[in-house]
């Protein structure tokens, strides 16, 4: 199976479950990984390929609640199958208040476990795409010069160039110059697609 092939994680205590997604996610060609508890979860780096997590709510020591606080708040945001043996209305809302693909109550369907890892593994690749192309920005941002972030941030403005030069107080040409260096570094083809880009960065106009 190729490395670049997706990963689905199963953290359950139960190890019958475990074996049965896990041949499961095999049947589709994707990778499967085992876990008996969060804490074993919590020791693996974070993949560089798509992926998803199917987490039993009831785990010993840190419940799938808990887990799915910590990888809000310590991790890379990953979307998130529950699983669970007796769920109960309360953890459902709460688990899809803070952004669970899916809460599915066993035993359930093969097809419905497949649909929503597939939801979840395209939701992380577009997050994976997005933090790739944000990362090449800020590459290219980073190769501007100080004055060059400076004109950058006026123009995201909507100031012409006349009025740039005035407030930083270099020549009309100068402004046009930094302008166009700042435009082929950063690869945008119109200043709506720079100002697109700026967002973004987040980065903040001048005022």
């Amino acid at each position: 199976m190729p490395d670049s092939a997706p990963l689905v994680f199963i953290v359950d205590d139960d190890v019958s479950v475990r074996e049965s997604l896990e041949f499961l996610i095999r049947q589709q060609r994707w990778q499967p990984e085992v876990f008996a508890s969060a804490d074993e979860f919590l020791s693996r780096t974070r993949p560089l390929v798509p992926s998803c997590l199917i987490l039993d709510l009831s785990l010993p020591g840190l419940s799938g609640l808990d887990l799915q606080e910590r990888i809000a708040n310590e991790r890379t945001e990953m979307p998130i199958i529950f699983i669970t043996g007796q769920g109960d209305i309360p953890s459902t809302v709460q688990a899809m208040k803070a952004g669970a693909v899916e809460f599915l109550t066993k035993p359930f369907r093969d097809q419905d476990i497949l649909d929503a890892i597939q939801h979840g593994l395209d939701q992380d690749r577009a997050c994976l795409e997005n933090e790739k192309k944000v990362t090449e920005l800020r590459l290219r941002y980073e190769t501007l010069t100080p004055r060059e972030r400076e004109v950058l941030s006026l123009v995201l403005t909507g100031r012409p160039n006349k009025q740039i030069a005035q407030e930083i107080g270099i020549s009309e040409i100068t402004v046009k110059v930094h302008r166009g260096q700042v435009m082929r570094k950063m690869g945008a083809a119109s200043l709506p697609n720079l100002a697109r880009m700026a967002d973004d960065l987040k980065l903040q106009p001048a005022h």
